[in-house]
């Protein structure tokens, strides 16, 4: 089965400890301008999920009790529909609204062109 999203090991150790700090997490990436198209990290439940909204996967990391839900705005989706994405950690300043903004660091998407098997098995082709 094709992964739609998966981490980094720098991502994995990052929200280890916003696990933490913060309780159960999530994802959500809007695409809107700015910051808004960087994936947030909230805790889980915080940010409201609903019909205009994919769920790409559920990322088990290591040492995190539950998995973490990664959403995405369904538009945003209609662009990314075609690749396989990557959570990974980047020093600097991200938004505001991020758990990991205290940290220095943010998180960005890292992806690639799925393969046409991959895109057969998801119903692309």
């Amino acid at each position: 089965m094709v992964d739609r999203v998966t981490y980094t090991p720098e991502a994995a150790e990052l929200l280890r400890r916003l696990r933490e700090s913060h309780g159960p997490l999530m994802f959500h990436q809007s695409g809107g301008c700015c910051d808004g198209s960087a994936p947030m990290c909230y805790p889980a439940g915080e940010f409201r999920t609903g019909g205009s909204d994919v769920l790409l996967g559920e990322l088990a990391v290591e040492g995190v009790a539950e998995k973490v839900p990664f959403w995405m705005s369904a538009s945003q989706f209609e662009y990314w529909k075609h690749t396989a994405l990557t959570v990974d950690v980047v020093k600097g300043r991200g938004s505001g609204f991020s758990l990991e903004a205290p940290e220095g660091v943010r998180f960005l998407i890292r992806s690639r062109l799925l393969t046409e098997d991959e895109m057969r098995e998801l119903s692309l082709l």
